[in-house]
């Protein structure tokens, strides 16, 4: 609580010094929530926890003159400790009643919630579908282009946003160059239409990884590497490849009640990663000033069998006797070692070549190329039942229970939460 006084007060005294006109508006979530077993979902377990997902934010703009403005958007996390941090920066040109052109930290126009997604006032869920919004590229560092303008009874605007990012995910950094992302969106009346896409170079770096599954198959590669099979170290490897992006959404809203439903794809086509495709509908009723509503999400990251011809060619590849050898020295050798001594009798290096070979390369296809390719395979899905209540007209009280089920286990967790949104 220290620190969001201390940058409350910072962000009014810089208002206050200024000679421009800066205007100051902010928003906060106070969210608490428990599971209701030992499984995690969404951060929190069987305790009680108010960090989560509460969030304390102030945005800041001023006008530089009558074209340009300059804004700036402060958010401090309860799960990084209320650690303020600059997730916009930037600035923006009116180069026509129609056209603007923003350059610095933008957030990316992904989803139909984007510009608000850390707004929990500005939607009737607590906390926006996770599994189609919860991804670490929001934020670029580039410019963005945004056009608006009406065609007979629809208004639509169109969005060109290049750069890259930087962001943490699997224990290490992701890098993304080159990104381009287009958007266009239209609205008549009661319905809204929305698609995007988008391409980047995208790199990830496994072997610094502290997430022992990346650092298992960085080993693993090393190794797939060292018996010749660069290439298909290359095709699995994150470096430089390109990651794509697509959403399509579609939302009615007839104010006394409202559907929506929105479907993204990402895909790092040649890597390990297995696509991810995901999607939500939602359903509500505004009754006064209370909002029940129900929300369906699914995710599945299916296992893809990639690269087949460059596993074929190693299946079919004949070791020497020394590469044999060095083969057995392995800790994945030492185990097939195991087996063959424990079936025949004797030692790997004993065996014909013709018949160690085989083994070999199907040691590592199972133990390394396959177990890569499927270690990111999920499926998931997810249904929220929300009430919302206005209690004015800057802040709502929400309550929610959600269950998530693992679809490849069988297995489920519920999570209770509460809290108040508030926009000031």
């Amino acid at each position: 609580m220290k620190k969001i006084i201390t940058l409350a007060t910072l962000c009014a005294s810089t208002c206050f010094s200024a000679q421009a006109e800066v205007r100051i508006n902010g928003f906060a979530n106070f969210i608490g929530g428990m599971a209701e077993s030992d499984e995690s979902l969404y951060g929190y377990d069987d305790r009680i926890s108010f960090s989560s997902e509460s969030l304390f934010a102030i945005q800041i703009s001023g006008d530089i003159n009558e074209k340009m403005t300059a804004t700036g958007q402060l958010v401090a996390r309860g799960e990084n400790d209320y650690d303020p941090d600059f997730e916009w920066a930037y600035l923006s040109y009116s180069a026509t009643d129609n056209l603007s052109i923003s350059a610095g930290r933008l957030r990316l126009p992904l989803f139909n919630y984007s510009a608000s997604k850390d707004v929990g006032y500005s939607y009737h869920w607590i906390s926006a579908p996770q599994s189609v919004y919860d991804v670490v590229f929001n934020n670029i560092e580039g410019v963005r282009f945004d056009y608006a303008n009406y065609a007979g009874d629809w208004e639509y605007s169109l969005s060109a946003s290049l750069g890259g990012f930087n962001a943490p995910t699997f224990g290490t950094d992701l890098d993304a160059d080159n990104l381009v992302l287009l958007s266009a969106e239209a609205t008549y009346d009661w319905l809204k239409i929305r698609a995007v896409a988008g391409v980047a170079k995208t790199s990830l770096d496994i072997a610094n990884s502290t997430s022992s599954d990346l650092v298992a198959a960085s080993q693993g590669l090393e190794l797939v590497n060292a018996f010749g099979f660069g290439g298909l170290v290359d095709s699995l490897s994150w470096q430089d490849d390109k990651g794509e992006f697509y959403g399509v959404s579609v939302q009615i809203d007839k104010f006394d009640w409202f559907i929506g439903a929105e479907m993204t794809i990402i895909d790092v086509a040649e890597t390990f990663i297995a696509q991810t495709d995901a999607y939500y509908l939602t359903a509500g009723l505004r009754l006064g000033a209370w909002t029940p509503s129900v929300t369906y999400e699914k995710s599945d990251s299916p296992f893809q069998a990639k690269f087949g011809n460059q596993v074929d060619q190693m299946l079919a590849t004949q070791f020497a006797a020394p590469q044999i050898a060095a083969f057995a020295a392995t800790p994945i050798g030492m185990l097939v070692d195991q087996g063959v001594q424990a079936q025949l009798g004797v030692p790997l290096t004993s065996l014909p070549e013709q018949a160690a070979s085989p083994l070999i390369t199907g040691a590592i296809n199972d133990n390394i190329i396959q177990s890569l390719l499927g270690s990111q395979v999920a499926e998931s899905s997810v249904i929220s039942a929300t009430l919302r209540y206005d209690y004015d007209t800057n802040i709502a009280f929400k309550f929610d229970i959600t269950k998530r089920t693992n679809d490849l286990s069988d297995t489920d967790v519920t999570l209770i939460r509460f809290g108040a949104n508030y926009v000031f």
